[in-house]
């Protein structure tokens, strides 16, 4: 006579009998039947075929999406699956967006603020940003000379990409020639390989400020000051032609007109002229009141 051997889920359902009872512990009624505690305590996996569908539906039909939003959408449809158990077939499926990680910046040192003795020694650049009456967002890229402050160049426009800053820069490189090296911070204009590619063409050095601390730049972010209440706070611009033609008449009456205490109180052109030029105050004859009262913020 062969005795028949009892399955795991026949033995469970035996260890639940004597606990219901006869009121014994289960490690005892376990004992009894001859089930181990490690089986009676075992969980069978669920088949996760419906929840594996449903990931596969929502990842097609939403591909940027992630896992909270599936989830939500899941609970909206009435299923009342456990987030851990979703969240576990998830990324069995590798369903996991990847993340976009910050670029990471090589360790900037330190730079002092020094008053370069020649011109093109050193330009300090930047770029600021403002909106037009209509809302659309504009950028002005800034270049300065750290000797004297005179302004070469204030350029705007609706974007302002690393193409364009080279095209300023070699303008300027056929007027006034290049500087030793340049100061700025670490804007992606700055880091991208086409600002440093032509700076390296052309022996420039770059001198990059440490991440948040702009005072390392100090002259452009004081020269962006002035430029602000001057001008962007100053007026309303529906296109960048308008700020274009009031920033190029601002830019000259600023080299021209504007003392500097650090310079003795004299303007750019009037401490340091460029190439020997002499000096004149500027006056500007299309630039008038009635032009600007068109654009001035009341």
């Amino acid at each position: 006579m062969v005795k028949k051997v009892l399955k795991p889920s026949d033995k469970r359902v035996r260890v639940k009998y004597l606990v219901k009872e006869f009121t014994v512990s289960i490690l005892r009624a376990c004992k009894v039947v001859g089930l181990s505690r490690s089986m009676w305590c075992y969980q069978s996996k669920k088949d996760d075929s419906e929840v594996i569908d449903k990931l596969t539906e929502l990842a097609e039909s939403y591909p940027t999406r992630g896992f909270d939003e599936y989830y939500h959408k899941i609970r909206r449809e009435g299923l009342k699956w456990n987030r851990k158990r979703v969240l576990r077939v998830y990324r069995e499926m590798k369903l996991s967006l990847r993340r976009k990680h910050k670029k990471r910046l090589v360790k900037r040192v330190k730079q002092p603020l020094e008053v370069p003795a020649v011109l093109n020694e050193c330009w300090s650049m930047d770029f600021m940003s403002d909106a037009l009456t209509d809302g659309r967002k504009l950028r002005v890229f800034n270049v300065i000379d750290d000797c004297n402050r005179e302004a070469l160049a204030i350029q705007a426009g609706l974007s302002y990409p690393a193409r364009a800053v080279v095209e300023t820069l070699e303008c300027l490189k056929e007027e006034i020639g290049t500087p030793k090296y340049v100061r700025c911070d670490n804007g992606p204009e700055f880091i991208s390989k086409t600002f440093m590619n032509w700076c390296k063409k052309n022996f420039i050095e770059i001198k990059y400020t440490q991440p948040g601390k702009p005072m390392q730049n100090g002259y452009i972010e004081r020269f962006n000051r002035f430029f602000r209440e001057d001008i962007l706070d100053a007026y309303y611009f529906n296109d960048t032609y308008q700020l274009q033609k009031i920033s190029d008449n601002w830019r000259e009456d600023y080299n021209f007109n504007h003392p500097h205490k650090s310079l003795g109180n004299k303007s750019p052109k009037e401490y340091m002229p460029r190439f020997d030029e002499e000096f004149k105050f500027f006056i500007k004859s299309d630039l008038n009141n009635n032009y600007l009262s068109n654009f001035r913020v009341s």
